[in-house]
């Protein structure tokens, strides 16, 4: 028979896994958003130096 602490280990393992991949994925996005950002600034510097021509 399966003891109830048994659910208990799995429910805390659960829980970390989930936890590290929420992190992951929000760490994820903040770093899409910087280099998107960064795109958009080289175009524009881009856009800028060619205008200058």
């Amino acid at each position: 028979m399966i003891e109830a602490r048994n659910f208990t280990y799995m429910f805390y393992g659960f829980a970390a896994a989930w936890t590290v991949i929420v992190i992951y994925v929000i760490t994820l996005v903040t770093r899409e958003k910087k280099l998107g950002q960064e795109v958009a600034t080289l175009k524009k510097l881009i856009a800028e130096k060619e205008q200058s021509r």
